[in-house]
Formats: C-alpha cells, sequence, structure tokens
C-alpha cells in the first residue's frame, strides 16, 4: 500500500510518545494488508476491515474514514482518505494520513 502524509499528521505523529507511534506502526501493518485486499476486490467480495482496527466513515467529513486501534489508555486513532500517487510516471490508488492521536483529532478530520 502507498501512503503520503498532511502536514497536520506529522505534527501529530511528532507529538505522540514512543509507545504511541509504536502501537500506530503495528495497526498500520495490518490496515495496509487490508487495504491492499480492499483494493483489489470488488465491492461484493469484499469482507471488510478486521474488526480491530474499526475502520469506519467520518461522519459530516465526506470522503474521510477513521481507524481505531486502541480505546483505553491511550485511545489510539487516526483519519485517512484515500487518493492517488504519481512514482515515475504512473499513478497509484494510495491512502493519505490526515490526523493520528485521541478522540480530539476528530474536531478537524
Amino acid at each position: 500500500m502507498k501512503f503520503e502524509t498532511t502536514d497536520s499528521f506529522r505534527r501529530d505523529y511528532n507529538k505522540l510518545g514512543a509507545a504511541e507511534q509504536q502501537r500506530f506502526k503495528q495497526a498500520v501493518r495490518k490496515f495496509a494488508a487490508a487495504s491492499d485486499h480492499h483494493l483489489q476486490t470488488s465491492a461484493a467480495q469484499q469482507s471488510g476491515w478486521p474488526s480491530s482496527l474499526r475502520v469506519k466513515a467520518v461522519e459530516g467529513a465526506p470522503g474521510v474514514w477513521e481507524m481505531t486501534w486502541s480505546f483505553s489508555g491511550p485511545d489510539g486513532r487516526a483519519t485517512w482518505e484515500w487518493c492517488t500517487v504519481e512514482i515515475d510516471g504512473q499513478s497509484f490508488r494510495a491512502v493519505r494520513w490526515r490526523r493520528v492521536g485521541r478522540h480530539d483529532i476528530f474536531k478537524k478530520p
């Protein structure tokens, strides 16, 4: 899975403690595999995202999705959207990470 990050995401990520950054990286490994599967299967064949990642659309923010990998001390959430990236003249479907942190990221997802 290809991805890019926003300035907001990078600022958020740098504010996370080392343990929180590690938990996010672990979640992204699962997320990347599920994203690849999601892009390679038709809508009718998709079995969904891993329930442990709780992927769903963000209410009131069309095209923005959320992923939650922890609900307890501290909670871990990230917002993202589908995008296209250009690499060596080729277009690839990708994920743009928008925000990462706790529940307060939903104020500006």
